[in-house]
């Protein structure tokens, strides 16, 4: 992170950052808590604002908050008004259990699989018997296992960048050039970033307590990542206003959940608790993919036959820009190309 880009943010945040017009913002939409899993989960819950509308449940990931995910609102809950051909969503968007407003249940094995179950108990809960599910970053690994552990409610999967690895031990198919290539660029990739990574799926309390007392420390570690992942050419707030990202800043510290939401990658990642895919394992449910690859930090480019070793790839969209954070960085981009999977299944 940049110590003058850095100190900038500070010096906003401490004296011009104005969180009450940003609460006003986040409290134009519709608030609930509901309890699962012995925890109260926080969601947003917009309906279509003509007719049925689909209903469909969009994931976050890290370090993220449900805010990346309400400028797609608008969009998808009344596209007629923008200029969208294609159908109305139900949007609910739960915020990931330790994340902002959201509880997380005090013991290991929070992972893709059991946030899953979660999100399906939660869509049920609120009448919902058939219905989709996007995601990006954790929100795709989220999205992919709530297709696989209980495909029968799901209507379509889609995601805007791939989270779980496809199986690719004895008996699969040999990789494409494409596929080689890919891989590649991004174990390259892993090599410029695992740092955060490495820490956070050992010992993240260690980490978090310095987190968690210094807010400079905290902003820091998350905008470096916001700055790297996003398609930002270097400039933090190339596609992201100052107060959305200080917003999400403050979602973290105001809620003290940086600890609780590291723990994301201890579940996921640690190889204690890490699910993989085996040779059997496919995602039947129809899927769209949205390829937002243009990183600040290039992670590659996949191409389709590697989401096609686990998915059953309906739609397959390359983007012209954005990167890791698309509802964020691209919110239009990104609704349109939903409306159009969704509206041809």
């Amino acid at each position: 992170m940049d110590l003058l880009e850095l100190k900038s943010l500070l010096e906003d945040w401490a004296h011009e950052f104005d969180w009450r017009a940003q609460e006003r913002r986040l409290n134009a939409v519709n608030h609930f808590r509901a309890a699962l899993d012995g925890v109260q989960i926080h969601f947003v819950h917009e309906r279509a604002r003509r007719g049925r509308g689909i209903p469909l449940i969009l994931t976050h990931g890290w370090p993220s908050t449900f805010a990346e995910l309400l400028p797609l609102v608008p969009f998808l809950t009344d596209p007629e008004a923008h200029g969208i051909d294609g159908p109305a969503f139900d949007v609910v968007i739960p915020s990931l259990p330790g994340y902002g407003f959201s509880e997380r249940p005090a013991r290991v094995g929070v992972n893709y699989q059991h946030v899953a179950g979660l999100w399906h108990r939660l869509m049920r809960g609120l009448g919902y018997q058939r219905y989709g599910a996007q995601g990006g970053d954790f929100g795709a690994g989220v999205a992919t296992f709530m297709a696989l552990t209980d495909p029968e409610p799901m209507i379509g999967v889609h995601l805007s960048n791939l989270e779980v690895a496809p199986y690719l031990g004895p008996g699969a198919p040999a990789l494409s050039a494409a596929e080689t290539a890919y891989r590649e660029r991004n174990e390259a990739f892993w090599r410029e970033e695992y740092g955060y990574k490495a820490i956070q799926s050992t010992k993240p309390q260690t980490l978090a307590y310095g987190l968690n007392d210094s807010p400079a420390g905290l902003a820091a570690w998350i905008l470096e990542k916001w700055r790297s992942w996003a398609d930002s050419r270097g400039r933090l707030e190339e596609r992201l206003s100052r107060d959305f990202l200080l917003t999400t800043v403050t979602l973290y510290w105001v809620t003290q959940t940086i600890a609780s939401s590291m723990r994301d990658y201890f579940d996921n990642d640690n190889p204690r608790f890490r699910v993989t895919m085996g040779p059997r394992d496919f995602v039947s449910v129809p899927t769209g993919v949205a390829v937002f690859a243009s990183n600040l930090v290039d992670e590659g480019t996949p191409p389709r036959e590697w989401a096609e070793r686990l998915y059953d790839v309906r739609r397959w969209t390359p983007m012209p820009s954005g990167g890791h954070f698309a509802a964020a960085e691209e919110p239009e981009l990104l609704a349109r190309d939903l409306a159009a999977f969704f509206g041809g299944l």
